[in-house]
């Protein structure tokens, strides 16, 4: 069974820390060194001062100090808490999204409780544990998909920010979490790498504290839920089994066919099986990954100006086809979804102590 529970909540105090809208960021993981750089200037108490930090014990010693001067507090009582995310998505339709902020006991994947989609690598979870042993406090969210649905609030909310372009509204629900997750099979959406960070820190440390994170679980059973494909650029492409085309490869990916392969002035598809995913089908092909884009346009515009040899433009997977691949026992390459928008990070923060 899943254990969820509401949390002791730690937060900024605009009237110490300044505008929530200069404290908060996207995830570290979508942060390019020029945004980075653009979310450290806006405010010394950016939540990227964090996440993103030059060294692990800098952000440990900024996390003491704003707690100490008043530019974070915490939350006397627990509570659990209904983020909502008002968007529009890569393909130009609005939407809104919800799901329940709360803590999460991690479980090691083999208890069939939280379950991956992709596979992920050493690298990002060397520097994730360094800055969870140095902070003791999870500073950004986990996405979690539950297949099933959950009540949202109502009221005003508490908090109102947007956020590159998302409207995130945040409203504090007191009492525990809905008792229907306790039955609950999670699947991770994002944060693959943070996951398996916290389950190997809390086999390390072995105590209480260290079994939750800040997890955002999403009910499958809303019309707001979508994924996104994420295309992939490759130095170069085999494409001795795909078609030829003549149409311009944006107007092929629209048809669906298949997914496209893209080189300067080349357009190929892809004829796959209808139960493949096209992340599956064009990995062989593929020489050396250089790069992943969720935008169609930006992976063409790459290859044209001669940045990346070929573009991989994929179509979007279904959340059952995900789920398949999960109950099969088996992963997909990394950045093989794209669930949008990304979870705002400095919302809310889950110390271990």
């Amino acid at each position: 069974m899943a254990r969820v529970r509401a949390f002791n909540a730690v937060r900024y105090d605009e009237r110490e820390a300044g505008p929530l809208d200069r404290l908060v960021a996207p995830p570290y993981d979508v942060l390019s060194p020029e945004e980075r750089d653009r979310y450290l200037a806006e405010s010394p108490y950016n939540v990227v001062h964090l996440t993103l930090p030059d060294e692990e014990q800098q952000a440990a010693s900024l996390w003491r100090e704003w707690l100490a001067e008043g530019a974070l507090v915490r939350d006397d009582d627990p509570a659990t808490w209904w983020l909502e995310q008002e968007y529009v998505g890569p393909d130009g339709v609005e939407r809104t999204r919800g799901g329940l902020v709360c803590a999460l006991h991690v479980e090691p994947y083999s208890a069939g409780i939280v379950r991956p989609h992709e596979r992920t690598h050493a690298g990002p979870k060397e520097g994730r544990m360094r800055l969870l042993r140095a902070l003791r406090a999870h500073v950004e969210p986990l996405f979690f998909l539950y297949e099933g649905a959950l009540p949202g609030p109502g009221g005003e909310p508490d908090l109102v920010v947007e956020l590159e372009g998302v409207r995130n509204r945040l409203w504090r629900v007191e009492g525990e979490p809905p008792p229907a997750l306790a039955d609950a099979q999670l699947l991770i959406a994002d944060g693959h790498h943070r996951y398996e960070t916290a389950l190997a820190f809390h086999e390390q440390e072995a105590t209480e504290e260290s079994a939750w994170l800040l997890a955002v679980i999403v009910p499958t059973d809303q019309e707001g839920l979508t994924i996104f494909p994420t295309h992939r650029l490759a130095e170069d492409v085999d494409v001795s089994c795909t078609e030829t085309a003549t149409e311009p490869p944006l107007e092929l990916l629209r048809r669906g066919d298949g997914p496209v392969v893209y080189r300067r002035g080349e357009s190929h598809v892809l004829v796959t099986d209808a139960a493949q995913l096209d992340v599956s089908a064009v990995e062989p092909l593929i020489t050396r990954t250089v790069g992943y884009t969720p935008r169609a346009e930006e992976a063409v515009a790459l290859v044209d100006r001669g940045e990346a040899g070929a573009a991989l433009l994929l179509r979007a997977p279904s959340i059952q086809q995900v789920r398949d691949v999960v109950e099969r026992g088996e992963t997909l390459p990394q950045k093989s979804t794209y669930f949008y928008p990304k979870l705002p990070s400095g919302l809310l923060f889950l110390p271990l102590a």
